[in-house]
């Protein structure tokens, strides 16, 4: 393996994705994953987990790609609502916590006072 090898793209974590991420994470289609590497826009190599096959397409490619086809507000908006359900999936996280601890703190009150 030469050193060039090791610092591309494909061996850097994070920096590849699989051609269903791409398709759930920018709204893709399976399609348009394709004819972008039939266009020479997207590269690709074919991996498999547990045999089953996939493409894994290298993620600045994917976005410059979204970026191209949909316009770049299109791929911030994108990353805003990810952003946004992650805080609320948070916060929805949090509210029950409290909730919890609400109720043993309660209880924890209530048998002091026996």
């Amino acid at each position: 393996m030469y050193s060039d090898e090791t610092n591309s793209a494909w061996f850097k974590k994070g920096a590849t994705l699989s051609d269903k991420s791409a398709r759930k994470e920018f709204g893709l289609t399976q399609e348009e994953i394709i004819e972008a590497i039939e266009d020479g826009k997207l590269q690709y190599r074919v991996n498999s987990v547990f045999g089953n096959p996939y493409l894994k397409l290298v993620r600045s490619e994917v976005e410059a790609f979204v970026d191209e086809k949909y316009g770049s507000n299109y791929l911030k908006n994108k990353k805003t609502k990810k952003e946004l359900a992650q805080v609320n999936k948070e916060l929805k996280t949090l509210k029950a916590q409290k909730v919890s601890l609400e109720q043993r703190k309660a209880e924890l009150l209530a048998s002091l006072d026996e």
